[in-house]
This record gives structure tokens, sequence and C-alpha cells, in this order.
């Protein structure tokens, strides 16, 4: 009997102690005076440097909107796809807002909120005066493409192009520029910041719908339940206010249709 009081007391100790090590974020963010985001400073115009190496972009303008309804300061911190979930798991970011595709194998590692804040399409970067008006005249067009992008597939079995596939981004962009195909079949939100450059808009164009809806995901570590309540009724305010819609009109993103349909949604409560 003594001994199995001594192990249930053993466990109630680790239970305790375990509980006490997992501290809520929330309470740490409050305390620090400053929320740490993980935002993307390569993907214009959802993250990038300004001139000063300031990260700057809509979803860094969104981590601001979360820091002030906090109550603290905002601390940035420049992430990519391979470390941002791991970042926010070993605890080096807060919260993490960098472009990620809401994928159920995702939902197992971080804890996503919602609504969702935005979604990307597939999209055509063009050459201007292409003769591509709607993709069902990509059949037997030649387009560039980037390796391993889920959607090669299933766009030249469906309209019927063929994609010579790049590593990478910037091989690609190079092989349009030289002429080796008439667009680049690539993330829409990715095609809308390469158009903000003055390198490409005078000569390239997006013309075609966005097709594949691939929403994204804000995420906070898997438990951080209170924290995770304040940024789902947030996430629910932008929806509501237009907030999102509002910073694709001040950062230059052809409006989506994801954005004009859920602040819709949100104003009549539907």
């Amino acid at each position: 009997m003594r001994i199995v009081k001594f192990i249930s007391a053993g466990l109630l100790g680790l239970f305790a102690f375990g509980a006490a090590a997992q501290a809520d974020v929330l309470d740490d963010i409050k305390k620090r005076g400053t929320l740490i985001v993980g935002v993307k400073a390569d993907y214009k115009p959802f993250g990038f440097r300004d001139p000063s190496g300031g990260i700057i972009g809509v979803e860094p303008d969104l981590a601001a909107d979360v820091a002030k309804k906090l109550g603290v300061k905002l601390e940035l911190v420049p992430v990519v796809s391979a470390n941002r979930m791991e970042f926010l798991n070993q605890g080096k970011i807060d919260l993490m807002i960098a472009t990620m595709s809401d994928k159920p194998e995702r939902r197992k590692i971080v804890q996503v909120i919602e609504p969702l804040y935005y979604s990307d399409a597939v999209n055509i970067l063009l050459k201007k005066g292409a003769p591509v008006k709607k993709w069902e005249d990509l059949k037997d067009k030649k387009l560039c493409g980037t390796t391993g992008a889920f959607y090669n597939k299933d766009v030249a079995q469906q309209y019927g192009p063929e994609i010579a596939s790049f590593d990478g981004s910037e091989k690609p962009l190079l092989a349009l520029k030289n002429g080796d195909c008439i667009g680049y079949l690539y993330d829409q939100t990715f095609i809308a910041g390469k158009l903000l450059d003055d390198d490409w808009k005078s000569g390239y164009e997006m013309v075609l719908p966005g097709i594949m809806e691939t929403p994204w995901a804000m995420a906070v570590k898997p438990g951080e339940a209170a924290f995770q309540k304040v940024l789902e009724d947030l996430h629910k305010d932008w929806m509501k206010s237009g907030r999102i819609v509002e910073l694709e009109k001040k950062w230059g993103v052809p409006p989506t249709d994801y954005s004009k349909r859920m602040h819709e949604k949100a104003k009549t409560g539907s």
C-alpha cells in the first residue's frame, strides 16, 4: 500500500511539474511585453524587406494587429517553409503567420487558427500578348513550372499544356525571360508580388482567374488554448471589418475571391 501511495504521489508530482513547465504562452507574452511572430521575409508583398532591412507586408501588418490587441510590442522573426513549424514548437516564436497552406498533416504538428485568414491559388505569369485568355487556351502551349509543385500534373491533364519544370522559382523565371515558355505556372500570390516589380510589370501580366484555391493558416503551438481563443476572435473581427480586403488594396494584391467571400459572409452572419 505504501508503494502504491508513493508511486501515486510521484505521478502527481510529475504531472504538476509538467503543467508548471508548460507555461501559458499568453502569460509569457504579457510578462515579456513583446509578441514574437514568425513571418516570411522573401515573399513580396506578404513579407519582405524594405530598403532599411525591416520586414514589411501583409502578414507583418496582421502581426502588428495582434500585438496591438494584446497591448504589447512586436518582434518579427524571419522564417522559411522548412523551419516555420519547428520554430513555433521550439518556442522561438509565439505565433506563425508565414504563407502556410492548410494541410491535414500540418494540423498534426501545430494548432491552426480558424477561420483561415487567406487563400492562395494557382495562376500563370504570362508574357504580354500571349494568346491565352482562358485556361483552355493553354492546350499544346509550353509553360515553365517549379519541380514538385502539386498542381503541375493536374493542370497538364486538365488543360493540356507542356510543362517544363525547374528547381526553385528563379530558374523558371529566367527561362520565361529567355523565351523558353510563354508563361510561368506558380502560386498566384508569388506572381502578384512579381508584378509589383518594375522588372516584370512592364512586359508580363496575370490575366487568368486563379484556380485550385488553397487556404492559408496562422498557427500557434498545440495546447495554447487561451492564445488560440484570442486569435480566433481577432480573425472573426478581421473578416467582419474587411481588414484582409483592406490590406490587399494597401499592398497592391489583386483582390481574391476568398477574401471578398469571407468578408461578405462575416458581414451577413451567414
